[in-house]
């Protein structure tokens, strides 16, 4: 006959594990020797063997005293059932697993493939992540407002990169959120955007209806310019020349213009 520490030890689980299991009823509890000391036979070292077994895995305790009296058939099913619940539950774990790499990527959980491939196109002309990131949080707030758009923006995107002056746009705003509020550059920024502007009047797309409302514009104009100081001076300055905006370009009509010099 063995002690309660013997028959764990056979077993290969603790005495407080067999102490659970008598609690529980997956184990009888055997009756007191004449000294107080519960003593156990092979069977119940077959038995807890058999517990331990299925516990490890992964049958839950509430189901394993159900198959421990089950005869083969109904074991055999038994099984099967418990097999195909825990092969779903692989299946949401991975896809958990997914949305968490996808969440360490950043960008990769709340946009279109798209958008990331956008992003990283950016980040291959040496724009610095700071204005990257400021990029990735527009384009989530207009993928959730107007995700059947995204794709032919993202399109015109790319379009846009083909164009030199483009290119040196963003050259000069990946570092623009650090530059001193009178720094030059910035009116370098202005004469870019501006012969951009000019050349999208020329193509018929400046002000021209891009499907999102005029409060959603307002509100990615309002992000952008809180970013930095820069940005409303950039702004200004432009206004000063007759435009208007940031993410929708429109002209501003010669009657409407500021009277007051822009910041310098």
């Amino acid at each position: 006959m063995l002690t309660i520490s013997q028959l764990a030890a056979y077993a290969g689980v603790t005495v407080r594990a067999v102490r659970h299991y008598h609690k529980i009823g997956l184990l009888p509890e055997p009756e007191r020797d004449p000294s107080g000391y519960r003593t156990y036979d092979a069977a119940a070292v077959v038995r807890l063997i058999r517990i331990r077994t299925l516990a490890d895995a992964g049958v839950p305790l509430a189901r394993v005293q159900e198959l421990l009296d089950a005869g083969p058939e109904e074991f055999a099913g038994g099984i099967q059932e418990i097999d195909k619940s825990l092969r779903a539950e692989i299946r949401r774990l991975g896809e958990t697993r997914r949305r968490l790499a996808r969440l360490a990527a950043g960008e990769h959980l709340a946009l279109p493939q798209s958008v990331v491939a956008y992003l990283d196109r950016l980040r291959g002309l040496g724009v610095e992540e700071s204005y990257i990131e400021l990029e990735r949080d527009a384009w989530i707030l207009i993928a959730a407002q107007v995700p059947h758009l995204i794709d032919s923006l993202i399109a015109k995107k790319h379009e846009e990169l083909d164009d030199p002056d483009m290119v040196k746009l963003y050259g000069l705003l990946s570092g623009a959120l650090d530059w001193p509020a009178d720094d030059p550059r910035i009116v370098e920024v202005a004469d870019i955007m501006e012969r951009l502007m000019i050349r999208a009047v020329g193509a018929g797309e400046a002000g021209a209806d891009d499907g999102v409302d005029d409060q959603f514009v307002d509100l990615l104009d309002t992000t952008m310019v809180q970013s930095s100081p820069n940005a409303a001076r950039l702004l200004a300055i432009l206004e000063q020349r007759g435009w208007k905006g940031w993410t929708r370009i429109e002209r501003v009509p010669a009657d409407r213009l500021p009277t007051e010099s822009p910041p310098p």
